[in-house]
């Protein structure tokens, strides 16, 4: 049976102050970065994490592997259940899922964080790449959220959250890597069908973006290397984010496109420093970030 946890006001000072205790969530691409930030969030209140990446062998451009993430989130109060998944292999992604049901009895929560990347125009882009990213981005998301789903549809508080941006259908975001837009914004259209379709199961569907580049391995090796790290925010960022969406009721909860800072100050969250690699850097704006989304906290130089 899915882990099941009582109701908020129900439930002892302890369960209030750590939501997750017990909760089991499924992460894809968690075995560094983004994924492994909020799975190490959720596991210091003592949830279980079963970690789905394909990476089981240390690469010298990009540190961490499902068992190095699996011993962080051990290490961190939570269990973990390191998976060597494709999520482009159906067979491996129901494998995979059931063997997360089997171990820890059910899923309470499915992050879908794993995505490929290649910011390149049209003549550049090879069709092998183009089929990659929407492999992994879209069509990995849409798979991975459907052999879920009857799992979730079993928990207490069940929620569904997207790694991907707002549906903001501006030509400036396509014009220079379309593939790459197609492909991410194609994570965000699951996002809008399955909170309407999942809404009457009181299964919660959500998107969470940066408004600022965060300091990943993916930063570092494709897109700016150092100097941009340090113009970059912290994965803990989204880890906090993610936390308290997580608590969130599911039945109230649902269809958001979220920016991580605009979410934390809504949630009173005022210091926004503390997420910065380096605080005498001007922070860079991410990909996809609504003209119209203020920053709750300025972006300059703070030091």
């Amino acid at each position: 049976m899915p882990t099941k946890t009582a109701p908020q006001s129900a439930a002892p000072e302890s369960t209030r102050s750590k939501p997750l205790s017990g909760k089991t969530l499924f992460v894809t691409g968690g075995s560094r970065g983004i994924g492994l930030a909020i799975a190490l969030k959720c596991a210091r209140d003592g949830a279980n994490v079963a970690i789905a990446a394909k990476t089981a062998e240390a690469h010298p451009k990009l540190p961490g592997t499902i068992f190095t993430a699996a011993e962080e989130i051990e290490a961190a109060g939570g269990k973990a259940l390191p998976l060597q998944t494709d999520i482009r292999d159906e067979e491996a992604v129901k494998t995979a899922i059931e063997s997360a049901v089997s171990r820890f009895g059910g899923i309470d929560i499915l992050v879908n964080n794993a995505s490929a990347i290649s910011l390149t125009p049209i003549e550049a882009t090879e069709m092998k790449r183009f089929d990659l990213m929407h492999q992994i981005n879209a069509r990995g998301t849409f798979m991975v959220s459907k052999y879920a789903i009857p799992h979730l549809a079993k928990a207490a508080n069940p929620h569904i959250l997207m790694l991907s941006p707002p549906l903001d259908m501006k030509e400036k975001w396509f014009a220079p890597h379309t593939a790459y837009s197609m492909a991410k914004f194609g994570m965000s259209l699951v996002v809008l069908g399955l909170a309407g379709e999942l809404r009457t199961k009181g299964i919660a569907v959500n998107a969470l973006w940066p408004r600022t580049t965060i300091a990943t391995a993916a930063v570092r090796n494709l897109l700016g290397g150092d100097a941009l790290m340090r113009a970059s925010r912290t994965p803990e960022i989204l880890a906090d984010a993610a936390w308290r969406i997580f608590a969130k009721p599911a039945l109230d909860f649902s269809g958001n496109f979220l920016i991580d800072d605009s979410f934390l100050a809504q949630e009173g969250v005022t210091d926004f420093d503390r997420y910065r690699v380096d605080p005498t850097q001007a922070l860079h704006t991410d990909f996809f970030v609504p003209d119209d989304s203020v920053a709750p906290a300025s972006l300059a130089p703070s030091a």
